[in-house]
């Protein structure tokens, strides 16, 4: 691999950190490789076509399950297989099936239980360097007043 190669990367990449759905980009984007500067440049002044995908879809499921508050499994679960517009995604919204308001509440308890994991071990770990500190001041080396003179 040369040097410059290193430095670019596959359309399928950079779809991926640009959270869109590569089918739907054009076909010159799709086969070409793109280094980090055009990245760099797509990131900060995207092209008409990239602002419109963002916009209006479709979106790759990561983006979708993120827009509906719900898991990619959910998706799946849901039967949402393809990549959704942001008109579906709206339609969705509006009208919740029951599949997407079951999985609505599955991800909240996810992420509340998760969250409760989260505190529990930073209360430990408090807790723990409390008694690590209480105990180290308890062992350290008393010094008298003739000790500093």
């Amino acid at each position: 691999m040369t040097s410059s190669n290193s430095q670019s990367m596959k359309p399928a990449t950079v779809a991926k950190k640009l959270g869109i759905y590569l089918p739907a980009t054009p076909q010159e984007f799709q086969d070409s490789s793109i280094s980090r500067e055009e990245f760099a440049e797509l990131q900060a002044n995207p092209p008409e076509w990239l602002a419109e995908l963002r916009r209006n879809g479709p979106h790759p499921r990561p983006v979708v399950a993120h827009k509906l508050n719900i898991s990619i499994s959910g998706l799946a679960r849901g039967g949402v297989e393809d990549a959704l517009t942001t008109a579906e995604i709206t339609e969705l919204l509006q009208a919740p099936p029951q599949w997407l308001v079951t999985e609505r509440a599955t991800h909240a308890a996810v992420r509340s239980e998760a969250q409760r994991v989260k505190d529990e071990a930073a209360k430990k770990a408090a807790t723990k360097e409390a008694r690590d500190n209480a105990a180290a001041k308890r062992d350290a080396p008393k010094t008298s007043k003739r000790d500093h003179a």
